[in-house]
């Protein structure tokens, strides 16, 4: 029996129903959990940050798409279904016991629902060939899926930058460019650049990246060593990450826009083969089961 390709919208009874040519790619976004309302009367909510949302957008070119209460034995079909992914910046954090240390203060906000998808969602997106971009907590999810470990206090590291934004700063001073990061030469984030050896990023965040993940090159660096910027070196599709957040006002500056036109033109190829293969099946003719 012949199997039908999964595409956007679910089958029908003479093969799948095609993606419409003029809807533009789709990009799964995992949300976070959080808690929100008063303390007494706190409900749980499934939310994705509104300028992650609009920079894929405008930047990319893409609709996002959230896949409410999904969980790890569903990544593989709903990759199925998608162009891109992207991994979202948190105020939380990737839980230590999956690079195998205890939580080292307990006031450390975590999403273990998060988790248990997103780690899921970057080994398989990397099988899949599903383009992938990492922002902050996801730069960092894409290392620890990967076999990685991250430093869970960058500032309390002797000769490390506090790399935190100020937190009662208002937030145009929060995203401004913190310091410089040095980038590895041709590198697709190098390239990027358009060749500059240094760029000046909006970097915050309290962990990092202390064990390299499997597979992921180190593609910048910040002036106290930290890693910055990985690439998946055996990806032949767009899979970079990045510990700062170019979502920030994308179109103002010049690396996030490319960074976001980048994984736009990547992903709308991959919808280009995924609408081929569902024409592909639609033409062909039965086989007997």
């Amino acid at each position: 029996m012949q199997m039908a390709p999964i595409v956007p919208v679910g089958g029908a009874q003479n093969g799948p129903i095609m993606h419409d040519d003029a809807l533009p790619p789709w990009v799964w976004m995992p949300a976070d959990h959080r808690l929100l309302g008063e303390t007494a009367h706190a409900q749980p909510y499934l939310v994705l940050g509104d300028k992650y949302a609009r920079a894929v957008k405008v930047g990319a070119q893409a609709q996002p798409v959230m896949f409410p209460l999904a969980d790890a034995a569903q990544v593989p079909q709903l990759l199925a279904q998608v162009d891109g992914v992207v991994l979202t910046g948190s105020p939380s954090n990737v839980h230590p016991r999956h690079f195998g240390e205890a939580v080292a203060d307990p006031r450390l906000p975590l999403d273990e629902q998060r988790d248990e998808v997103t780690l899921a969602v970057v080994r398989e997106a990397l099988a899949q060939e599903v383009p992938l971009l990492g922002i902050c907590r996801g730069f960092q999810e894409i290392n620890v899926a990967l076999g990685g470990s991250l430093h869970q206090a960058v500032h309390a590291l002797p000769g490390h930058l506090d790399h935190r934004e100020p937190k009662d700063a208002p937030l145009e001073q929060q995203y401004a460019p913190r310091h410089e990061v040095t980038l590895q030469p041709g590198s697709l984030l190098h390239r990027l650049a358009g060749g500059a050896p240094v760029v000046r990023v909006n970097s915050l965040h309290g962990q990092g990246i202390k064990r390299l993940g499997r597979g992921l090159r180190a593609v910048a660096h910040a002036p106290d060593g930290l890693i910055e910027a990985v690439e998946f070196e055996a990806a032949p599709t767009f899979a970079l990450a990045v510990q700062w957040h170019p979502e920030w006002r994308c179109r103002e500056d010049a690396l996030s826009s490319a960074i976001f036109r980048a994984f736009g033109e990547a992903v709308r190829q991959r919808r280009a083969r995924r609408l081929a293969e569902a024409r592909a099946f639609a033409a062909a003719p039965e086989t007997p089961a």
